[in-house]
């Protein structure tokens, strides 16, 4: 449902000479809603994300943020804010002031805009470090700081670019739940670049997946992942095998993938064993519809394994194939 405060793309277009990086795209944001844009290096989502706050020029089309066009405006007037992918804090201000930067190029007296960065603070539980060097600060602490620096302007819109990529797998862990209580918590829309599909599902109320600079497909990450259009969005996603069965590109979960020694199904080779914990990925060489994959639970597996060479039976109930558009 539209609303006065959503974000919209209008025939959005960047081209830099002869190449397109975005080719007229159009979407609508829902205010409120915590949005990733997700795609491949050079697909266009981080060409969007600079044009939505300024930082590129728009070629063609609109960006309409709470039904006013803010594509020709300055970074500073559109209600939107940045938080960078290498999190570009000044190395000679303390945190305090970092936070309180954009309000001192406001012209905010200084008693006013630390009383606001010690607030922004606060909310991302950096209070104790306020007058901490950026250089005395953990990449995770430094992450935190920036948020609380996009954040103290008070924006519309939160645009954030890879913001978890410099950071180690358990503290992007820890860090998306983080990001998830504060776009809640605040209740403005987070517009989020990344490459990483286990971080878009984890995040997400909605997904667009970006290829070859337009949008491939969009919705809740629940129905992009079980319900992909194409075969790019099947394979980008993971988790999903592609087969071509009776002339048709299918789609089918790997972990809805059964492995039988003989029966009825797709015959089929093991080439690959990996143990991952809670299952077991079996890669498979079938007769016809290439290459593909089963997660077995690791106990079933374990309990009669199946060795490089092996042959084997894949089989699924057939309300768990689905059809790709291309």
């Amino acid at each position: 449902m539209r609303t006065l405060l959503d974000l919209e793309l209008v025939a959005l277009t960047k081209r830099y000479g002869s190449t397109v990086a975005v080719d007229a795209v159009s979407h609508l944001f829902p205010s409120g809603s915590y949005v990733c844009l997700l795609g491949p290096s050079g697909c266009g989502k981080s060409s969007t994300l600079r044009m939505i706050a300024g930082h590129e020029a728009v070629s063609d089309g609109a960006i309409i943020l709470a039904g006013k066009d803010i594509s020709k405006l300055p970074p500073a007037q559109r209600g939107t804010a940045m938080m960078f992918q290498n999190y570009a804090l000044f190395p000679h201000l303390s945190v305090i002031d970092n936070v309180a930067f954009s309000l001192k190029m406001k012209g905010v007296e200084k008693p006013e805009r630390h009383r606001a960065a010690a607030e922004m603070l606060e909310l991302v539980d950096m209070a104790a470090l306020a007058q901490r060097m950026p250089a005395q600060l953990s990449g995770g602490q430094q992450q935190r700081i920036a948020l609380a620096r996009a954040l103290i302007t008070k924006p519309q819109v939160l645009l954030l670019d890879e913001p978890l990529s410099a950071l180690d797998p358990f503290l992007r862990i820890r860090m998306r739940a983080e990001l998830k209580r504060l776009q809640r918590e605040l209740g403005i829309t987070f517009l989020h670049v990344t490459h990483g599909q286990d971080e878009a599902l984890a995040l997400a109320d909605q997904v667009v997946v970006m290829n070859n600079a337009v949008i491939e497909q969009a919705g809740s990450a629940r129905d992009v992942f079980n319900a992909p259009n194409t075969e790019f969005v099947a394979r980008f996603m993971g988790g999903h095998n592609v087969l071509t069965l009776a002339g048709q590109k299918q789609a089918l979960r790997a972990d809805r993938t059964r492995l039988a020694r003989s029966g009825e199904g797709l015959p089929a080779t093991v080439t690959s064993v990996e143990f991952q914990g809670a299952h077991v990925a079996v890669g498979l060489s079938g007769t016809t519809g290439g290459e593909f994959t089963a997660l077995v639970p690791e106990a079933d597996f374990y309990a009669d394994p199946f060795a490089l060479g092996d042959a084997a039976v894949a089989a699924w109930s057939p309300q768990h194939l689905h059809s790709l558009a291309k």
